[in-house]
């Protein structure tokens, strides 16, 4: 329906048309309310017929309207009038992309600093899991600033007909054929279709990374890469031609040719899957292109500085890709080698892997973005990120090298190096490691509490392959032997169950190896590797009798590990040798504004494995968790200005603390009978423990409702995985009753200030997500976060609710309350935290606080915060 100038929809006021499409109708507008000008696009009419689009319209435009980036026009609202959708967008000035083709092929430099913008906003909408799928240069706006910025994202796939409507051209962005069919509505401009989408087949981030390399090929030679007289012609030419590469004019780069090849081949399976190595390529280019001054006739090179440190950077990597080279070449005779390898920062510093073949480094990093896997082939320089991993934990490898195993967001995957995404196998609510054998059996522990469970690496249910006796509470980190049917694992419990021991598939009991509470690996020839007060040693193993002899060798020292007792090395079934000596996490608490400025540290850097920050209700004492050789207890200190007091005292592990309301009492969980059990204890430091409840379940403190009424604990079932549910705290009777159990992981529950609602993340979507329900009877439940969330915490009035985005962010979501129901805003940026062990990855309890002013108190890593390389033993020989 068209609108005239000087109508209003909603706030907004009518202007000019500036565009009519496939997609609808586009108005220049003024917002009456911000006095700004903005874009409104008023989508087809079918739109309002149609009630199951409609619904999904909505949904997906809460999405897009999540996606904040520089290079991303903003969908600010949706709008509705009689029969009239429409979508208020950021309005964008300057002519698209397709003009300034139009006018001639993009100089070199020009084109890869567009296309770098153009690949940012695709990054940043592919982690939010949002495909544009309709690239095109008339989809791409330059400013006069230079900014690039990418419209229409997502709409193709808001738009498509729902499977009870019949296709019809206008929902289409451009085109529809007379040969589409409901189940393979072909959307998006032929010229920049992909093969698969071509074909109407569904699509994922490859369709834009093909689209991308369309865009980068018109730009640098003006021609469209894929040409054709009709819409049958052009996709013809996408699924059976080649562009014309002679086009492509001699000043680009080789890396930019082999990149344009890339993405644009046509198997699906062998294109570029992931759009930010496009961009660090780019990047790279570009950095070459501008760092490199012509050098003047007869004039002598002159080397400054940096430079120097740049060849010294390269030879320092060539010279330990020599040394690897040197150590693979067959001979016998080659000597021991260590070498060391970078990797990006990281808060789970310990969780990498050998390859059996000793070919292959897996780790996991993240940098300023969500922990993911990295692969390191050993023969190359450089670790690339590997797709769809994002959230990984303790990755392991199958027998040959070809697969990883992992987990992330509560469950067992698997995935192929050489392509493909992750296949979820099993759930893994809260995991300590997996092996995988040459016949597709994974062993694997889906708990710290709990026996082995083995699956098929097919997928199955899993079953227990060993048994716990009196005095374990858990066995973690198996590794199989060469034979495939034996194991090691770590039993952990009292002094007389703990240790090393030595499993099999068919079934016996397990025989104890050693009495270390550290992870054993085999290491040929026939020793068994594990830490030793900081040091890496190796005994020799009597497989016929089962036994460890001989004296310990020393392999390295010192050898890192962390509070959960991940090992910081692994084994190749080659002999070779990996390690990690340290990883200083220095951390310390700091006030942050609400923009993100630093206002004081409270605290000395601290190297003690500080967590679980929780302000005491006055705001004037923070409860924390601190490990002091290999310790872990709750220390208390002061809000504004450093100093602590040791709160417990047990040998066990005690953590999580919660203050009571009135800030008199501590609730917290403790280990001390060999499982996570409830107790409480006067804030004073009085010695009078009351134990709250006890169970044969793990259980972690969550919150204290703000009448003191209830108390919000975390519970570890073996069948649904955590769940939450509320202790009674008044009364004579500790009575408890559910918040949330469901077979998906809930996690996180904070009570908001009125006590009427609990907040908390759930994986019930497929990733971990922030959502709001009725308390105590959970009559609704209301979506806050859609990129990923967790660790939500209330603002002291209940009116916003703030909680840790995906890739690390801080974000803020607006709540109001009517009646029984709640009026969810927008979420909204506030700043980006290092946090530790990541956003979403790691089950433990929150890792900042907010004051009843409005500032955070937050667990940051200092300035001096280190993390020492993966160092590689090569040819290491045992003692005859």
């Amino acid at each position: 329906m068209p609108l005239t100038p000087g109508s209003r929809i909603g706030p907004y006021e009518i202007g000019a048309q500036i565009g009519v499409g496939g997609m609808g109708e586009v108005y220049r507008a003024t917002d009456t309310n911000l006095s700004r000008h903005v874009a409104i696009k008023v989508l087809p009419a079918s739109m309002a017929t149609d009630a199951d689009r409609l619904a999904r319209f909505d949904r997906e435009a809460k999405t897009l309207a999540a996606l904040n980036h520089p290079n991303i026009a903003a969908v600010y609202g949706l709008e509705r009038s009689d029969r009239l959708t429409a979508l208020v967008m950021e309005l964008v000035e300057g002519p698209t992309l397709a003009e300034r083709i139009a006018e001639g092929p993009i100089p070199l430099d020009e084109a890869l600093a567009i296309a770098k913008q153009v690949a940012e906003a695709l990054e940043a909408a592919h982690e939010q899991g949002i495909i544009h799928r309709d690239l095109k240069p008339a989809n791409v706006k330059l400013r006069s600033d230079g900014r690039v910025k990418v419209l229409d994202f997502g709409l193709a796939k808001v738009l498509e007909p729902s499977r009870a409507s019949s296709p019809r051209a206008s929902m289409s962005p451009t085109i529809t054929t007379p040969a589409m069919t409901e189940a393979g509505m072909i959307l998006g401009t032929a010229a920049y279709m992909s093969p698969e989408q071509a074909r109407g087949k569904v699509v994922d981030a490859r369709a834009d990374v093909w689209a991308f390399g369309c865009v980068l090929y018109e730009m640098l030679t003006g021609q469209r890469a894929f040409v054709g007289e009709d819409v049958n012609d052009m996709l013809a030419a996408v699924l059976r031609s080649e562009p014309d590469w002679e086009l492509l004019p001699t000043s680009v780069p080789l890396r930019i040719k082999d990149l344009l090849r890339c993405c644009l081949e046509k198997d699906v399976k062998n294109r570029r899957r992931d759009v930010r190595d496009l961009r660090i390529e780019i990047e790279q280019v570009l950095k070459g292109t501008q760092e490199r001054p012509p050098v003047p006739a007869h004039q002598p090179l002159r080397i400054g500085r940096l430079a120097w440190i740049v060849l010294a950077v390269a030879l320092a990597a060539a010279a330990g890709t020599l040394a690897l080279a040197w150590a693979f070449r067959p001979t016998s005779e080659a000597p021991e080698m260590r070498v060391q390898i970078n990797t990006p920062g990281t808060a789970l510093p310990m969780h990498f892997a050998l390859s059996p073949n000793g070919r292959y480094l897996v780790f996991v990093a993240g940098e300023d973005r969500p922990e993911r896997l990295w692969l390191r082939p050993l023969d190359v320089v450089e670790a690339q990120p590997m797709p769809q991993t994002e959230g990984a934990q303790f990755p392991f490898w199958s027998a040959d090298s070809r697969s990883i195993g992992f987990f992330a967001s509560g469950k067992l995957y698997r995935i192929d190096i050489k392509g493909g995404p992750p296949q979820a196998l099993a759930d893994a609510p809260n995991p300590r490691g997996g092996t995988w054998n040459a016949n597709g059996v994974i062993v694997f522990a889906p708990l710290p509490s709990g026996p082995l469970m083995r699956t098929a690496a097919s997928g199955a249910d899993p079953e227990a392959v060993t048994m716990l006796v009196p005095g374990q509470v858990g066995h973690r980190f198996p590794q199989f032997l060469p034979d495939g049917r034996r194991f090691l694992f770590n039993a952990m419990g009292d002094a007389e169950r703990e240790g090393i021991y030595l499993g099999a598939l068919d079934g016996g009991d397990p025989k104890r190896l050693t009495t270390s509470d550290t992870v054993g690996r085999y290491l040929e020839p026939s020793r068994v590797a594990y830490e030793r007060a900081g040091t890496l040693v190796a005994r020799r193993l009597d497989l016929d009798r089962e036994e460890l002899t001989g004296d310990p060798e020393t392999l390295a020292t010192p050898i890192g590990v962390d509070p959960s007792s991940t090992p910081g090395f692994s084994v190749s079934s080659e002999g070779r040798v990996a390690y990690r000596a340290s990883a200083a996490d220095r951390r310390q608490l700091a006030w942050y504004d609400r923009s993100g400025k630093l206002l004081t540290t409270i605290s000395e850097p601290d190297a003690n494995d500080l967590r679980d920050p929780e302000l005491a209700p006055d705001g004037r004492r923070v409860a924390v968790d601190r490990t002091v050789q290999g310790n872990r207890d709750i220390w208390l200190m002061d809000a504004e200005r450093s100093g602590r007091i040791r709160f417990t005292f047990d040998g066990a592990v005690d953590a999580g603390p919660i203050w009571s309301p009135d800030a008199t009492k501590i609730a917290f969980l403790s280990a001390r009978k060999g499982k996570s059990d409830l107790y409480v204890r006067p804030s004073n430091s009085g010695t009078t423990e009351e134990l709250l409840l006890e169970t044969p379940n793990d259980k972690w403190t969550q919150d204290w409702s703000r009448d003191g009424r209830y108390l919000l604990y975390r519970e570890q079932d073996p069948k649904t995985g955590f769940d939450l549910k509320a202790l009674a705290m008044t009364g004579s009777e500790r009575t408890t009753i559910p918040v949330a159990n469901t077979r998906f992981e809930e996690r996180y529950g904070q009570f908001s200030p009125d006590g009427r609602w609990v907040a908390y993340a759930t994986d019930e979507s497929g990733q971990f997500e922030i959502v709001v329900q009725a308390f105590p009877h959970a009559t609704e439940k209301w979506p806050v976060s859609t990129g990923g969330g967790s660790q939500p915490r209330w603002r002291a009035d209940g009116k916003e609710l703030y909680f840790i985005a995906s890739d690390g962010t801080l974000m803020a979501t607006s709540i109001i309350a009517s009646g029984s129901r709640l009026e969810m805003g927008a979420p909204a940026v506030l700043f980006h935290a290092r946090f530790q062990g990541g956003s979403t990855a790691n089950p433990a309890k929150h890792q900042y606080a907010v004051s009843r002013d409005g500032r955070f108190l937050i667990n940051r890593p200092t300035e001096d915060t280190t993390l020492s390389p993966i160092t590689l033993i090569l040819n290491w020989r045992a003692k005859p």
